[in-house]
């Protein structure tokens, strides 16, 4: 008789808290409600993170990981600025939406105190689709605003709709790509 497959309980807490805070927010998600969710002791969660901000911090950068895998996946490099965009785009939504419990956990951090922090790491780690933006083919292209902002409109735009779990057949997805691509690019003004 072979022995049960190894449970990864840093796993479990960090997938506890995504559900949690998605759910309650992160007010709703102290360390001991975690615990419990992840069917761990408490003493267990402070094993693998120090704190809750660690744990928090943890989280999110597992998230982006994921999600830039997920647009990895689908992305053609030598496809003209525009049509990554769109890949991108479709990526972004299509993971998110698949699992809106990560949209949801992306969206509380974003108005939370644990942000700057979180996105601090996130550029010291690598991001994927921060690297998609500064490609000079691309970066050339938008509209000269905040990064924050550029974001908001274009893949905030996909991270909220999942989040709320709005699903959209493909005609929405393509205008809605467009209006994005419009919002933040200086190419539909030189049309």
């Amino acid at each position: 008789m072979s022995p049960p497959p190894a449970v990864d309980r840093a796993a479990a807490i960090r997938r506890a808290l995504r559900d949690l805070v998605a759910e309650r927010g992160f007010h709703g998600a102290s360390m001991s409600a975690v615990a419990e969710a992840a069917g761990v002791a408490v003493g267990t969660a402070y094993v693998h993170y120090a704190s809750k901000e660690d744990l928090v911090y943890a989280t999110y950068l597992e998230i982006k990981r994921d999600l830039g895998a997920a647009v990895l996946a689908s992305l053609d490099t030598a496809a003209a600025p525009r049509e990554r965009y769109a890949a991108i785009w479709r990526a972004v939504y299509g993971h998110l939406r698949s699992e809106p419990q990560r949209a949801r956990f992306l969206t509380q951090l974003e108005e939370s105190p644990f942000h700057a922090e979180a996105h601090r790491r996130l550029l010291e780690e690598g991001d994927v689709l921060m690297d998609q933006a500064s490609d000079p083919g691309l970066a050339a292209l938008l509209v000269p605003l905040p990064v924050e902002v550029l974001s908001s409109l274009s893949l905030g735009t996909a991270v909220r709709l999942a989040s709320a779990g709005v699903e959209l057949d493909e005609n929405q997805i393509a205008v809605l790509v467009a209006s994005t691509w419009r919002a933040i690019t200086v190419e539909a003004a030189a049309s």
